[in-house]
């Protein structure tokens, strides 16, 4: 069974070790190994720390294994603004992925306070999970379908009002 809660400091090297493993197994089929290498500089145990004094961040464990850390997600105001959320770091281990953690987390970051106070959430998606998060509802901000000079697509979600 898969647990979520909050992210605490105790969890950022598991965390940052699952993104790594992730990006070094899934994502290489679509990035270089040069490029993942020079993005996890950034994805560290103290930058997940640092990031989750800004971001709603959730770990997802599995209950079955020791409560081991199998997915992470975090939501944020977008550039610091009240009505726009941004999604980061949403990341399954690769043995995990295909078995409905992905879709748990968004729905987990959508009943977040950023997202429910958002008219805007956009996600930097990188090349391995545009189909996914097109799955889950987000579409390509300003209809821009090709990637960008971080070589990631800017995908958006717009809220109707409730």
């Amino acid at each position: 069974m898969i647990i979520q809660r909050i992210f605490k400091d105790t969890d950022a090297t598991a965390v940052a070790a699952l993104v790594k493993k992730t990006m070094l197994t899934t994502n290489i089929k679509d990035y270089t190994k040069e490029y993942l290498e020079n993005d996890l500089k950034k994805l560290t145990a103290l930058a997940f720390i640092e990031r989750a004094k800004y971001f709603h961040c959730y770990v997802f464990s599995d209950s079955t294994a020791e409560n081991k850390i199998v997915g992470v997600g975090s939501i944020g105001a977008y550039w610091g603004k009240k009505d726009e959320s941004s999604l980061f770091n949403i990341f399954v281990l690769p043995e995990y992925q295909g078995q409905g953690i992905g879709r748990q987390i968004i729905q987990t970051l959508e009943q977040d306070i950023f997202f429910k106070r958002s008219k805007r959430i956009e996600i930097p998606a990188s090349i391995t999970g545009l189909k996914f998060y097109q799955k889950m509802g987000y579409s390509f901000k300003n209809g821009i379908d090709t990637i960008d000079d971080e070589g990631l697509y800017r995908l958006e979600k717009v809220r109707k009002e409730e």
